[in-house]
């Protein structure tokens, strides 16, 4: 059997923990400089807020309604997931963390057990311990295990904030309930094509001829339908599993036009592409480098614009990587635009300790010993004091966050005070 532990409106729950007062109150969270809303308690929802709805535009409607917003305070939410991920690994060894308020649990050996009670158990004293709520989906399988969370989130009064399906009666049930567009892995496009065969449900999806799904889309459709009839083909994925690809894409403080400006935004970017690299042992084969100018600026056509280069040889070096992509930003760089916004992504990961030679060309192999001392020396410094020469000293990055709570269980400066 397996579970998945969703925190329920996670970043709104995080900011309630300190501030109970919100409890059942309409909170909004918005994006990196404060730019649109990326999370909404129910209450939100209720109100008409629109995920995506940009900050500036919704800013009378948050005032007359009522709905207290706040920045993305990523330090607080990612530590309080952590604590709840740390509590969940006391109930399996197996575990997937899925995503910041999502967990898959592997319950294999626990035949036992009555996991409903067990889920019961698991939901309180996440509760209890950091006072996050969440809903617990129990079933055969992990494609189940969603449909189980969302009746328990749907219904968490009949469901105690957990369901489990452990029969063929309640997973024919929860299938007809189960939208097709509200599957897990079924995107909008995906979706659309279904319904134009007829399949409004989860229970018509897996109604559907083998054969046919697999020769209309693909192996990993098939997976689906046969994890929704009860047996599991999506496995459980690695805890510590690495990211497939690293990017650091931000909006610039105020509209930059010099490229020597933009050329420096950019290399801090790259360099700290290159560092996450390097705390993953990983190595980067491509790098996408992308500019932008303001999409809601008026009587200014939107220019966007990315490129995309292939290096000669796998790298996590800042010296590499910042290379080609100023190569990259002066390419597509246009003069006489006001830009906002610039990102890089490097993807194409490969182990630093497992991969593929090039037999003309490799990496200087003092950029090594290089990067593991400049890492080091920032550490010890807690903060990146050393940079590449293309890069200001003076410049450190700081979004626009006017609505930052406190960082309670991070900075011991901002600890709550309890009178």
């Amino acid at each position: 059997m397996y579970a998945l532990v969703d925190c329920n409106n996670f970043y709104a729950s995080c900011e309630r923990v300190f501030k109970p007062q919100l409890r059942n109150k309409p909170i909004v969270i918005l994006s990196n400089n404060d730019g649109c809303v990326i999370a909404r308690s129910d209450q939100a929802k209720v109100l008409g807020v629109p995920m995506g709805a940009p900050a500036f535009k919704y800013k009378n409607f948050f005032k007359k309604h009522g709905i207290t917003v706040f920045s993305s305070n990523y330090a607080l939410y990612g530590d309080m997931s952590n604590r709840v991920m740390s509590i969940l690994s006391d109930f399996t060894p197996n575990i997937e963390v899925y995503s910041i308020d999502e967990a898959f649990l592997s319950f294999k050996g626990f035949e036992n057990y009555d996991l409903n009670s067990y889920g019961i158990k698991m939901q309180k004293r996440i509760l209890k311990w950091t006072g996050i709520p969440t809903s617990v989906g129990i079933a055969p399988t992990k494609a189940l295990s969603k449909v189980a969370n969302k009746i328990a989130r749907k219904y968490p009064k009949q469901t105690t904030n957990v369901h489990i399906i452990d029969t063929e009666e309640k997973r024919i049930k929860a299938l007809k309930w189960t939208k097709i567009e509200s599957v897990w892995g079924i995107g909008k496009q995906l979706s659309k094509r279904l319904k134009n065969q007829g399949i409004k449900t989860a229970y018509d999806f897996t109604l559907l001829n083998d054969s046919w799904v697999r020769g209309n889309f693909s192996v990993t459709e098939l997976n689906l339908k046969k994890d929704l009839e009860g047996f599991p083909t999506l496995t459980l994925d690695n805890y510590n599993v690495s990211k497939k690809s690293i990017s650091t894409t931000r909006t610039f403080e105020t509209t930059i036009e010099n490229l020597t400006e933009i050329v420096e935004r950019v290399s801090t970017f790259s360099s700290n592409c290159a560092k996450k690299l390097r705390q993953q042992n990983s190595l980067c084969t491509t790098v996408i480098v992308s500019l932008s100018n303001n999409r809601f600026k008026k009587n200014t056509e939107y220019y966007n614009n990315h490129l995309v280069i292939s290096l000669p040889f796998p790298s996590n070096s800042d010296l590499v990587i910042v290379k080609y992509a100023v190569q990259a930003i002066k390419t597509i760089y246009k003069k006489n635009i006001t830009y906002k916004r610039a990102g890089v992504i490097v993807t194409g990961l490969v182990p630093a300790d497992n991969h593929q030679l090039n037999i003309f060309e490799s990496q200087n192999p003092k950029h090594t010993a290089l990067m593991h001392t400049i890492d080091t020396l920032n550490t010890k410094l807690e903060s990146t004091k050393i940079k590449l020469a293309n890069q200001d000293l003076k410049h450190t990055w700081k979004m626009r966050q006017e609505y930052l709570s406190s960082r309670y269980t991070t900075d011991i400066n901002e600890l709550i005070i309890v009178k």
